[in-house]
């Protein structure tokens, strides 16, 4: 799937010349947690989320620094800290760098992206750059919880095996000298040795994701990968 494919559309977005006073209630009335700032082109030029407005004036919650804090704190920092308690204008506290992707990135490129980036949503934008959508890690949640069954009819067990086989030799972490499996009408029956509980426990999830598997009964031992 890509991003085309679970993306919200149209996206509520306000402009940079928009009060700080106006996202908050954008924020609440479309219950959203944060928004994208656009141009007069619908391009992406910011975005504003809550916790840019978390240190504020108006809510007596600015940052409130101790006499011997502000000796190691650079004026330049307190500058920013006044200007994200006391700017009137989204411009003054949105986030300029934004990180974006196209409508054909393969949803398991955002995942990535909204990990790597410690974000909750990614704005989608066309080749011209503007906007066409936002994926949120919910969506990414949408997408798993209304995922289908690949496969209606169970392949044979010795098709099975060949995959969960094949499926552990491209995993850099498996050691598949010591191990082995067997299949018997769905049931796949994990033997040897694992090095450890997390190497277990991946063995054991791998073979769950092969489709047509029914139960997967784990035997496996754990011990160092060297076995003698």
């Amino acid at each position: 799937m890509q991003a085309r494919d679970v993306m919200v559309s149209p996206v509520i977005t306000v402009s940079a010349n928009a009060t700080v006073r106006q996202v908050a209630q954008t924020l609440l009335a479309q219950r959203i947690s944060a928004v994208p700032v656009v141009d007069a082109d619908n391009n992406v030029v910011g975005v504003v989320t809550e916790g840019d407005l978390m240190h504020r004036a108006e809510a007596g919650t600015e940052r409130r620094y101790s006499w011997w804090l502000r000796l190691f704190t650079g004026d330049a920092q307190l500058a920013t800290d006044y200007v994200k308690s006391h700017a009137v204008k989204v411009s003054d506290i949105m986030t300029r760098e934004v990180v974006t992707a196209a409508p054909e990135t393969p949803l398991h490129d955002i995942a990535m992206l909204l990990e790597e980036r410690q974000i909750k949503r990614l704005p989608i934008v066309n080749q011209q750059g503007q906007l066409v959508g936002i994926v949120s890690r919910a969506n990414l949640l949408q997408a798993i919880a209304s995922a289908k069954p690949t496969l209606a009819i169970s392949p044979p067990d010795a098709t099975i095996r060949k995959r969960l086989l094949e499926e552990l030799k491209r995993q850099s972490w498996t050691h598949t000298f010591n191990l082995n499996a067997t299949v018997q009408n769905g049931v796949v029956d994990l033997w040897g040795f694992a090095p450890s509980a997390a190497e277990r426990t991946a063995i054991r999830v791998a073979a769950e994701a092969i489709p047509g598997v029914v139960t997967v009964n784990d035997h496996l031992l754990e011990t160092p990968a060297f076995v003698y």
